[in-house]
């Protein structure tokens, strides 16, 4: 009987009475193979536009101890090279697991996955850990689940590129807190001054606005209720500018403000929105600002 190989990492099973003579060395071969397959790295370039289907041979071929012979059985694996289009690249459709680099350039996306399978598209610049039964490739790191920390020291804490409109939600345990040892803020936007001025309540819940003339004030966009914002309604060098409100903002008595009228003063507003209308919490007027 021949000598056969295992599926996954294709190490050679030797029949009995086989291979007289060479026999320590493809047993060697099979270690060098384990070596890779465990603790190897390789750096794959995948530039271009085309699908990359990563080498895969049998244990035979791993001669050198100090490399693998293919790219399939390491178990870390960095693709680079300048992407001009979307890409597969295909490991063998066997269980698996890798740690990967996507290191390539470019704004194209690599979906890594099994041949004949599903894929996962990695984030450029990112490093993973993946996993395949054969058939699906799974992001380990994109499927955590829920996160316990007791400290955070990365700059910036973001949702997943890859997934439209995720927000991020920070809930205790019980009865606890969240607590803030330092200032935490919305960066102050500009709306664009025009006839109609438009507001975007989720990106820029901190706004203010320069009248070059008589204005009117949309409802702000892709507010959530209970969510508290602020405009700051500045007049410019010439002053006596008017604000028509949209009937989304709602004031005491039904009845709108009417703005300072004094060049380069302000007027500021808060707002809290009940999933309808932004209700006025507060407002100053007439406020100099330098």
């Amino acid at each position: 009987m021949p000598s056969s190989f295992t599926s996954r990492l294709k190490l050679e099973r030797q029949a009995s009475g086989e291979n007289s003579g060479t026999w320590g060395n493809l047993v060697n071969y099979v270690f060098n193979r384990i070596d890779a397959s465990t603790k190897g790295y390789q750096t794959v370039n995948v530039a271009g536009a085309a699908n990359v289907t990563l080498t895969s041979n049998n244990s035979t071929t791993n001669t050198d101890d100090s490399t693998t012979d293919d790219q399939v059985h390491n178990a870390v694996l960095e693709f680079t090279g300048a992407l001009t289009g979307d890409i597969n690249v295909f490991t063998d459709a066997v269980e698996t697991k890798y740690t990967v680099f996507n290191n390539t350039t470019g704004s194209q996306t690599l979906t890594f996955g099994p041949t004949g399978g599903t894929g996962v598209a990695l984030k450029q610049g990112a490093k993973t850990l993946v996993y395949t039964d054969g058939t699906t490739m799974v992001d380990i790191m994109a499927n955590l689940g829920d996160i316990n920390a007791t400290s955070v020291t990365s700059t910036a804490i973001n949702a997943p590129a890859s997934n439209a409109n995720v927000g991020i939600s920070f809930t205790t345990t019980g009865s606890g807190f969240i607590q803030f040892n330092d200032a935490a803020y919305n960066p102050e936007a500009t709306l664009t001054d025009g006839a109609t001025i438009s507001w975007d309540a989720q990106a820029e819940p901190v706004a203010k606005v320069t009248l070059a003339g008589n204005r009117t004030l949309e409802a702000a966009s892709n507010g959530v209720a209970g969510q508290f914002v602020s405009l700051l309604v500045i007049q410019d060098g010439t002053g006596t500018r008017t604000l028509t409100w949209n009937a989304a903002y709602e004031f005491a008595s039904d009845t709108a403000p009417t703005l300072t009228t004094t060049a380069d003063l302000g007027d500021l507003f808060v707002f809290r929105y009940n999933g309808t209308k932004w209700l006025e919490v507060g407002r100053n007027l007439a406020l100099t600002l330098s």
